[in-house]
């Protein structure tokens, strides 16, 4: 695939899986649009990858993700600047150590994980099937968990920190399903990867880091891959052939992986697209 003549749009681009993505992309040729919520590391993100790839065709674009309105803000400018995507990578992801609200009243990691690619999705889907073929990868976790489907805002439960990231990255599963159904037929095509364990700033933001993320990448992060490693299964979904006509499926390692099994189930699926478009206020787009 010529990347030279794509447009990829990478959330949470500045560090880690993003930026690993955003640099693969880059060095293709491809014209990306860089996501950071952060203006200042961002921008020094984008000279880096400017500098590193001699590719000029990179853009930042700042949003507050748990921010509903900044997230439409961010459609319309992408929608504005690029007519056409052909690649939408929802990677930004964060944990947060107690509970806490965005300005729309939502529990702040389902807001980033799993309601802000909802939204945003939904939001640039006529760009990408103006694109079309064109893809959407959605960056999940392993997991074998089920979502709590009364209580996906944690308002009648005791808040856990891992519970909460888990829950929000299944939600990517049932969006990934569910989305695969509605867009069949029009070009597009949305697949979930599992990028591995890898070094990672997940949880690094000023009001997320907690004693649990920096333990573990204390005792475990010689043994890490590198961002850069997790890039190339994203890269897989983004680029490959073998993968062009496929849709709603789990992805780990450049194969097919099982889902856990709420996740496999249709009316699961509908039922959390149903929870999200009210939470997302999606009817008001």
């Amino acid at each position: 695939m010529d990347l030279a003549t794509k447009t990829a749009l990478v959330t949470g681009a500045n560090s880690g899986l993003g930026k690993a993505v955003s640099r693969a992309l880059a060095a293709r040729g491809a014209r990306v649009l860089m996501v950071a919520r952060n203006q200042q590391r961002g921008e020094t993100a984008l000279a880096e990858l400017k500098a590193a790839t001699g590719n000029d065709r990179l853009e930042l674009l700042i949003a507050d993700l748990k921010s509903q309105a900044q997230v439409r803000r961010l459609a319309n400018e992408v929608s504005e600047k690029a007519p056409l995507l052909d690649f939408l990578v929802n990677n930004a992801a964060t944990a947060y150590p107690k509970r806490c609200l965005s300005e729309d009243g939502i529990e702040c990691t389902l807001a980033v994980n799993h309601l802000a690619p909802f939204l945003l999705t939904n939001l640039l889907l006529d760009p990408l099937k103006a694109a079309a073929p064109s893809r959407v990868i959605n960056v999940g976790t392993r997991i074998n968990y089920a979502m709590e489907l009364g209580d996906l805002n944690w308002e009648g439960r005791s808040f856990r920190m891992m519970r909460a990231y888990i829950e929000s990255k299944l939600g990517m599963l049932h969006f990934t399903r569910q989305l695969a159904k509605q867009l069949k037929g029009t070009g597009v095509t949305v697949n979930c990867v599992f990028p591995g364990v890898f070094k990672s700033n997940l949880g690094g933001t000023d009001d997320a880091q907690g004693l649990f993320w920096k333990s573990v990448s204390f005792l475990l992060g010689w043994s890490l891959a590198q961002p850069e490693q997790a890039a190339e299964r994203v890269l897989y979904l983004l680029e490959s052939p073998e993968v062009a006509d496929v849709s709603g499926e789990y992805f780990g390692d450049c194969r097919i992986i099982s889902m856990p099994a709420q996740a496999r189930d249709p009316a699961a699926n509908a039922r959390v697209w149903e929870i999200s478009e009210r939470l997302a206020n999606l009817d008001e787009s």
